[in-house]
């Protein structure tokens, strides 16, 4: 009886498609954000909250054996921080706006996409470098947003940043942190100005 009723909460807490494990609270969220990326439609994600994550909101990573596995067999995980602080204050971050989640959740799939761009021995040496380097971190998190730029989520990524630096409340520390590692506003706004004049000359050819 009791695992009856475990099984029945656990279909009503989330909601899951074939490819995608997603919690009911942002599933609407989710689901925009994975519509912009349609190369996704058939990939194992799964989406899920955790009570803290180090240093950071949420982590998109591959699933251990995904490592050895082909593109197509791969299963790749999404954590998000339970809980975001603001002003020595926690709120839950299943209540941020909807925007600025879109834009989040946008950035997490920027980094699924690359990883599906790489090979089995190259994801190896992606996971290795990503543990041990710090330059290399600041190249997978410019990655991941230049991906979800140029899947069309540039509003929505510009959105999130504009919460998180020009929030008077958020921690200076978080800030550096986001500046350090991630595309400035201006250069997402070049990056657009970029992908609209190339889609102006294959119109234009």
């Amino acid at each position: 009886m009791i695992r009856i009723i475990l099984l029945v909460t656990l279909l009503f807490s989330q909601l899951m498609n074939a490819h995608h494990l997603i919690p009911k609270s942002i599933y609407k969220e989710v689901k925009t954000a994975l519509s912009y990326y349609p190369d996704l439609k058939h990939i194992n994600i799964e989406i899920k909250f955790k009570k803290h994550i180090k240093k950071s909101t949420m982590q998109a990573r591959p699933s251990f054996g995904s490592f050895f596995r082909s593109k197509k067999h791969r299963k790749y995980l999404i954590l998000i921080s339970e809980t975001f602080k603001i002003s020595d204050k926690e709120f839950l971050t299943k209540h941020i706006k909807s925007d600025i989640l879109i834009g989040w959740i946008g950035h997490e799939l920027g980094h699924i996409m690359d990883y599906q761009n790489r090979s089995k021995l190259n994801l190896i040496g992606f996971g290795l470098k990503y543990l041990f380097s710090e330059n290399y971190i600041v190249e997978a998190e410019r990655a991941a947003d230049t991906y979800a730029v140029n899947h069309g989520m540039a509003d929505y990524i510009l959105k999130t940043k504009d919460f998180i630096l020009n929030h008077a409340d958020i921690s200076n520390i978080y800030k550096k942190r986001i500046k350090r590692y991630y595309l400035s506003p201006e250069e997402i706004m070049e990056l657009v100005n970029n992908r609209n004049a190339e889609l102006q000359k294959v119109k234009i050819d």
